[in-house]
């Protein structure tokens, strides 16, 4: 892997592991019962967050950055606009942002986080999103003890995947960001941390093939709990 620093082996316990949060921890799918309930089509729901990803992305290219929360429910007002919904817009907008932050952690989750913080691991997020928001989900599930911090690229000023979002994370953990793991279900984040330093592990549940203009992580798990057993079958260190 290339990049500002040598990262140690990649399969070496990393000094701190950063989580990703949306659709990492967070299990997404029943925001489309909540289009559903507009009268909307279900689908819809893939196509809002991935023009909420989109337009974060298009702020950070320029240099900008705007809330999670703000920009997603401008999208879901432009998507909704014209569709024979079964309440006002504002009513409509605000059903689906509050099913969001409603939402349950995908169920590896709550067993992979207590194995990573039985390994010794150091644990945090990293979201787009709001910290609160994950502090949230990760209370509800019962296993918000087993994380040291809950960051939010809100207060690096740009989001994921670009690089000041991840030195963000390294200088609130107090290391370097070679010595940070980026944990990911998206390629695109998994990529973004891989050029600015961090070694990676994409969390492939659904047995999806990856996308051959990224770069490909350094570990590749179905469940967070198998990377606990990737990371705690090696010994301490850096080789």
């Amino acid at each position: 892997m290339t990049g500002p620093h040598t990262a140690p082996a990649a399969t070496s316990p990393p000094a701190v592991v950063v989580l990703d949060v949306n659709e990492t921890l967070s299990d997404m799918a029943p925001l489309a019962v909540r289009f559903a309930e507009l009268g909307a089509s279900p689908l819809l729901a893939a196509t809002w967050f991935a023009a909420l990803l989109r337009d974060g992305f298009a702020l950070a290219a320029a240099g900008a950055s705007a809330p999670f929360a703000q920009i997603g429910a401008e999208v879901l007002r432009t998507l909704l606009d014209g569709e024979d919904l079964d309440r006002g817009l504002d009513d409509a907008v605000d059903h689906v942002m509050s099913g969001f932050v409603e939402l349950d952690v995908h169920p590896d989750v709550p067993d992979g986080l207590r194995a990573l913080s039985a390994a010794g691991l150091r644990v945090v997020t990293l979201s787009n999103g709001s910290a609160s928001v994950a502090r949230r989900l990760l209370t509800r599930a019962g296993v918000a003890q087993h994380l040291e911090m809950m960051l939010s690229v809100e207060d690096a000023g740009v989001w994921k995947p670009a690089p000041g979002a991840y030195a963000h994370a390294a200088g609130r953990c107090g290391v370097d960001v070679a010595d940070l793991m980026l944990v990911a279900v998206h390629p695109w984040d998994v990529d973004g941390a891989a050029r600015a330093g961090l070694r990676t592990a994409w969390v492939n549940r659904t047995g999806s093939a990856y996308p051959a203009h990224f770069r490909r992580p350094d570990v590749e798990v179905a469940s967070l709990g198998q990377l606990a057993e990737r990371l705690r079958s090696r010994p301490p260190g850096r080789g």
